[in-house]
Formats: C-alpha cells, sequence, structure tokens
C-alpha cells in the first residue's frame, strides 16, 4: 500500500464563474441568430477506490466538466456539447448547434419551457455534503468492507471487492427566458460483493449505502456483513417446478417494478403510443390502498431537486392516489405533444415515495404462506407496450409461512398491468437508497418456470 497520498479533494469552481459561461453561451447563441436558447454548464470530481482480497485492484480520480447549448431559430431545433469551457470552443459549440438548427424542419411543439413554469423560488435542499477523503483513507475504508464480509464465516471463499466512492459536482441551468440558477451536490457509497461456496456450489451477492452525507453511510463493517449473509444464505439454492403461485418482491426489486410503471407513463412513451398503459389517467390502474406521491424536496435526499432540467419549478404532487392514475410523467415537449403541461420532469422524477403498509417482512412472509420470495433477477424481459414481464429470478420457496430453502435458475412471468392490479399488500420495509423508495411487494399470482 501507498505510504503518502495525496488527498484528493479538488475545489469546485465558483458559481460566479458557471454563470459568467452561461452568460456567455446565450449571449453568443443571440449573436449567431438564435431566437431562443438553453445552456447547462457542470463540473464534477469523483474518488473510487476497489480492494480485492486485500489488494488496492482500482484506484480512480476523476474531474469533468461539460456544457451543452441547445438553439431555437423559431421551432427548429439543434443542441451541441463540449468539454471545452475557452471562449473559442464555446463559440465553435454554438455554431455546430446552430448549424444543425438552420437544416432542422421545424416542430410546432419545441421550445423552452413556459416563462410562468420556471422556478423562482430555489429552497435549499441540503444535497451538498463534501467527503474530504484521501486515496489512504478511501483504501482503508474498502479493506475494511471487504475484510469484514471474508471474516464473517469460512464459507465466504472469494470476493469480487469492496468499493467506497465519492463525488462532488456543481452544475447550473441557464435560458433566454432570463432563467439561471444551479446548485452543488454530493453522492457518496460503499459496497461489497463476495462468493460463498460449500459442497452444494458457489453463490454471489452483494451489498451496498448511498447517501448525500457520508454520516448517512452505514458503516464499512456492516456493509462487508450484509453482503456476506446474502451470499451465505444462497447456499443449497434448488430450481422449482413451473408453477403459479405468490411471489413476493424485496424492497430492493420492488422499486424496479414501480421503475416499469414510471417508464409506462413517461411523455416520450405515450405520444408515440408505446405504452401499455396508454389513456389510463383518471382510471384504477393499482388497488385501491396503493398511493405513490412525488416528494423532490426531500432534504438530504438523492432524487430530490428544486426545479428540472429545463428550469420549472418542482413541486410535491400524487401520481397515483386511492390507485387511480393522477397525473403522467411530462416535459415541456411531451407535455405539448399531449395537449398538457409540464409536470416538472425533464431529466427525470424527483422521489417517488411508495406509501408503507402495515406489515414488516417477516409478516408479510407469514401472508405468502406458500409461494416464492424474490432477492434478485436477470435480464431485461419486458415489452413496454404490450406490459408482457418475464426475468430470470432467485430467491427462497416459502410453505406455511416459513422460508423452507433458496432457489435458483427459474423464470417470474407476467404482465405488468395484471401484476400491478394484483398487488395484495405494500411492506413497510422501505428501501430509500434510490429515487424510488418502496416496501417489498407482494403479488397475487404469476407464473414461475424452472424444472
Amino acid at each position: 500500500m501507498p505510504t503518502s497520498i495525496a488527498p484528493t479533494t479538488v475545489p469546485l469552481p465558483s458559481r460566479e464563474h458557471l454563470e459568467a459561461l452561461v452568460a456567455d453561451i446565450l449571449t453568443e447563441a443571440r449573436a449567431q441568430g438564435a431566437t431562443a436558447a438553453e445552456a447547462a454548464v457542470s463540473f464534477g470530481s469523483a474518488l473510487s477506490v476497489t480492494v480485492r482480497l486485500g489488494e488496492v485492484e482500482t484506484l480512480e480520480h476523476h474531474r469533468q466538466r461539460g456544457l451543452a447549448v441547445t438553439v431555437y431559430f423559431g421551432q427548429s431545433r439543434g443542441s451541441a456539447s463540449t468539454g471545452d469551457w475557452r471562449p473559442d470552443a464555446i463559440g465553435e459549440t454554438v455554431r455546430s448547434a446552430c448549424a444543425i438548427a438552420r437544416y432542422t424542419a421545424a416542430d410546432p411543439y419545441a421550445g423552452l419551457a413556459d416563462p410562468d413554469r420556471l422556478a423562482r423560488e430555489i429552497p435549499d435542499l441540503d444535497l451538498y455534503h463534501p467527503w474530504a477523503l484521501t486515496a489512504e483513507d478511501a483504501i482503508e475504508q474498502a479493506h475494511e468492507c471487504e475484510a469484514a464480509a471474508l471474516a464473517l464465516d469460512p464459507r465466504i471463499r472469494n470476493s469480487e471487492g469492496g468499493s467506497v466512492a465519492t463525488h462532488t459536482g456543481l452544475s447550473l441551468y441557464g435560458n433566454s427566458h432570463g432563467f439561471c440558477d444551479g446548485y452543488p451536490t454530493t453522492r457518496h457509497s460503499l459496497s461489497c460483493s463476495v462468493i460463498a461456496q460449500d459442497d452444494s456450489g458457489m453463490q454471489r451477492n452483494h451489498w451496498y449505502s448511498g447517501a448525500r452525507d457520508r454520516v448517512d453511510l452505514e458503516t464499512p463493517l456492516a456493509v462487508g456483513q450484509k453482503a456476506a449473509q446474502r451470499a451465505l444464505r444462497r447456499l443449497g439454492s434448488r430450481r422449482l417446478a413451473t408453477r403459479q403461485v405468490p411471489v413476493l418482491f424485496a424492497p430492493e426489486l420492488a422499486r424496479g417494478l414501480i421503475g416499469h410503471f414510471i417508464a409506462a407513463i413517461r411523455g416520450g412513451a405515450l405520444y408515440r403510443k408505446a405504452s401499455f398503459l396508454l389513456d389510463r389517467l383518471g382510471t384504477a390502474v393499482f388497488p385501491e390502498f396503493v398511493n405513490i406521491d412525488e416528494r423532490p424536496h426531500l432534504l438530504k435526499a438523492l432524487s430530490s431537486a428544486p426545479f428540472d432540467g429545463e428550469g420549472v419549478a418542482t413541486a410535491d404532487r400524487a401520481v397515483v392516489s386511492g390507485g387511480v392514475l393522477q397525473g403522467y410523467v411530462l416535459d415541456s415537449y411531451s407535455a405539448r405533444r399531449l395537449g398538457m403541461q409540464t409536470t416538472g420532469n425533464a431529466g427525470g422524477t424527483h422521489n417517488l415515495i411508495v406509501e408503507a403498509g402495515p406489515l414488516g417482512h417477516e409478516e408479510l412472509i407469514r401472508q405468502l404462506d406458500r409461494g416464492l420470495w424474490v432477492t434478485e433477477l436477470l435480464g431485461h424481459g419486458v415489452n413496454p407496450v404490450t406490459g408482457d414481464y418475464s426475468r430470470g429470478a432467485s430467491g427462497f420457496w416459502v410453505e406455511h409461512g416459513q422460508i423452507q430453502y433458496p432457489v435458483h435458475e427459474i423464470t417470474i412471468a407476467g404482465n405488468l398491468a395484471d401484476m400491478f392490479q394484483g398487488i395484495v399488500a405494500v411492506g413497510n420495509d422501505v428501501d430509500a437508497r434510490g429515487g424510488i423508495r418502496c416496501g417489498s411487494l407482494l403479488l397475487e399470482r404469476m407464473t414461475v418456470a424452472g424444472e
């Protein structure tokens, strides 16, 4: 291990510097004849370390900066980007965007977000918590994480490594409506992946922790031990005969199901008529106990944002209330295509919260009674147009409300529309590590294909 490695903290450029860059881009766009323009400037620095079997496998420092500009000549649009902030590079990038716009057919739906939808008050969402992490410290924490996993049980025979990563960034967005704002953010993570082995074979599993603030991360010891425990419980996995049974999705997988729902109500899928949830606004798509809210202003949350990628103010809203679809996920362009208003989702959603039910994990296993608890999914067998769903899976077979044995090499299949309607319980074991916060989801029935 190196005896001395310099600290890796890279100071962020000043906000005033980025504001000046945005102003220069917009001024250049006007000078080249654009009737409207928007620009985004970003800077980021990161450190990531992976230790495998006690040795440093990777040590990476990243520093990234970029700018992107979109110009409009009437309703003809052109975009270009670069990582070079020099004045001549800015001028060339704007010229490239203008050249594209001049040769692009007019699109009646193209244009900046409506001025009255732009954010005027920018709340401080507590998203910036830099971690003064040296490479030496990162190596030590990654080593501690992996060592905790390897020491837990002699059946942990191999490792894919313990990892630590930290990222700090500052981004600003501005447009010719006079909007210009941005904010710094941080994101930190710890992870570990190990392999357990006994006479039945080998099984791999992992765990990770992520947060805006390092004090909210799980400890390296906890992450490593949880990765090992998850690998150990997979030993002795069996296959199942094909059957139809209730299925319980673990929280980290349940949020993926909600992700498929969100993809189906995005404006792009809707105006292209490429969604199985076309024309479902105001209708029941889940049982009436299911409520899904968007909460963009949660302090320290990983998907919080005071405004979206077009400068549109974000706000709390109900996406699903009493099982009924209340709103789509729209940016300005897709909203115009659909004859609607933007929902402030240019660039994605911001903290989707699936309301937790009263039952914890053990109670859900008892309610499952006889069926499959799914803890890992493989492949990408989802058709967004029809809703057909088929994924490789592994997990645990449950009988009489008790876990019996691990299972693998199976496929679970159904149709998302039926699966959503077939939810019978939402757990209170919420996974808050991403932009969708959801507990376990118990589904009434799916096809499990095996032997």
